[in-house]
């Protein structure tokens, strides 16, 4: 399975927030020069993440971003679950219109991998991604 640029740009906001360092928030612009990507990009990532519930964005003269919750609380499998599109195939919608749809074994196959993906991100929280915060933080900042 891969996963779409904004999962992957959203685990990487998650983790720079998680990081040890100044308890100011953080710059959408920041954390833009920090990963070498687009400042635009960051933005709408945090806007999901602001609807998801899992950081708080303050506007304004000293706001930025920050994370709502303890990262031990915020699970790799949920935010993938959140933000990825987890329909493989056009038959894992309620619409289905393939006619071997009931007897399909290739969609459980894939319905059975995709599940164990996700059950594997779930044994990780965002403290176990940044348990060697003070080396990221190194090659970030």
């Amino acid at each position: 399975m891969q996963l779409t640029t904004h999962t992957d740009y959203a685990l990487r906001l998650l983790i720079y927030l998680a990081l040890p360092e100044d308890p100011a928030p953080a710059t959408v612009q920041t954390v833009a020069l920090a990963y070498g990507i687009s400042a635009n990009h960051v933005a709408k990532v945090a806007q999901t993440l602001v609807q998801t519930g899992h950081i708080k964005s303050v506007r304004g003269r000293g706001g930025g971003l920050t994370l709502a919750r303890p990262p031990r609380e915020i699970g790799v499998g949920e935010v993938v679950r959140e933000t990825e599109n987890l329909r493989l195939l056009e038959c894992f919608g309620p619409a289905s219109r393939c006619p071997i749809d009931p007897a399909c074994k290739l969609k459980k196959a894939l319905g059975q991998a995709q599940e164990a993906f996700l059950s594997e991100l779930d044994r990780y929280t965002l403290a176990d991604l940044v348990d060697n915060g003070n080396e990221l933080t190194r090659l970030l900042r």
